[in-house]
């Protein structure tokens, strides 16, 4: 008598069961010089049939996609063809991703399209390396550390293993310069010391990274004064269809994220992040006791079709005590 009134649930809950949660895609594709939202333009995963079109602000939705990993390209008559790479897709939150097409003259008999497995610019032909989120979260042993990814490449040099001091080709650690949506910040790493920008600590959130271009030579006009390298951090806007929040606990502190809209022509990014190796340190009954913490935000007000007012804020605080003092 229980089975039949099992067989009858069990029926209806074994389509469920088999359902995967599925992810989504969303983004805007401009042109590069004008910034001008492009329409029609193709975006696809590479090495399967899912993709879109942009519509005619530019945007383009790609539902149902499995998780995973996937080179996600954008394409249009008239422009060089984009490739962004592994990008990381999950059931629990939508990726946004943008494009910048640069425009391109073709000729009318034929139209060949190629892409490039590396992205250089007409400035920096040869040292311009460009690293998206997704390698910096997958790097082994990086701990969401830009500065640890960065000491990989060829031609970097560094100090001690605990510290993320950058020697590029022969210069000071100090000689680096980095910018945060084109805004000069002093250092990315906590407990810096003074001649050099290193730290063992990095204080920019890889959430609030689209991508981030290293130029270690062949400086653009507007990077002068210019003596070792070049960190261009590029920040994405927020959330603008739903409020989603993150925790993270690390092996040394724990971060609260929050990308959402805030407004109807608003969205903001923002993060904390809080060390708790101080209390670890004090129960090992440890002489040094160090603690920092950290903020990020970045709010986008939408005031027309082409126009941005942007506010983003960086702030980091770091000390190390002494446990008698506590």
């Amino acid at each position: 008598m229980e089975l039949r009134r099992i067989l009858p649930v069990l029926l209806v809950l074994a389509p469920l069961l088999g359902l995967k949660a599925q992810g989504t895609i969303q983004g805007i594709v401009r042109d590069a010089r004008t910034r001008e939202a492009l329409p029609f333009v193709n975006v696809a995963l590479e090495g399967t049939t899912v993709g879109g079109t942009t519509d005619l602000e530019g945007r383009y939705t790609i539902a149902d996609v499995a998780p995973g990993l996937y080179n996600v390209a954008a394409s249009s008559v008239g422009y060089e063809p984009k490739l962004a790479y592994e990008v990381q897709v999950t059931a629990a939150r939508t990726v946004f991703l943008d494009f910048e097409l640069e425009p391109t003259a073709t000729e009318l008999k034929e139209v060949e399209i190629t892409r490039q497995p590396f992205q250089r610019t007409q400035e920096s032909p040869l040292s311009l390396r460009t690293i998206g989120t997704a390698e910096i979260m997958r790097f082994p042993g990086g701990n969401r550390d830009i500065s640890r990814v960065v000491r990989a490449l060829p031609g970097v040099a560094s100090t001690t293993s605990f510290r993320n001091d950058i020697i590029i080709r022969g210069g000071a650690p100090n000689e680096n310069r980095f910018y945060l949506d084109g805004i000069e910040v002093p250092t990315i790493n906590h407990f810096s010391t003074q001649g050099s920008s290193g730290g063992p600590v990095g204080l920019i959130n890889v959430q609030f990274v689209r991508e981030v271009d290293v130029i270690t030579g062949a400086f653009p006009a507007a990077r002068g004064n210019t003596l070792s390298s070049v960190f261009e951090f590029k920040q994405p806007e927020g959330n603008r269809e739903k409020p989603e929040f993150t925790f993270l606990m690390g092996s040394s502190d724990v971060a609260f994220t929050f990308d959402g809209p805030t407004g109807r022509n608003a969205s903001t990014i923002i993060s904390v992040r809080r060390s708790y190796l101080q209390f670890l340190f004090q129960a090992l009954k440890l002489p040094f006791l160090p603690t920092y913490n950290d903020a990020q935000f970045k709010h986008t007000i939408r005031l027309g079709k082409n126009d941005r007012l942007t506010f983003i804020g960086l702030g980091a605080f770091d000390e190390v005590g002494r446990s008698e003092e506590r």
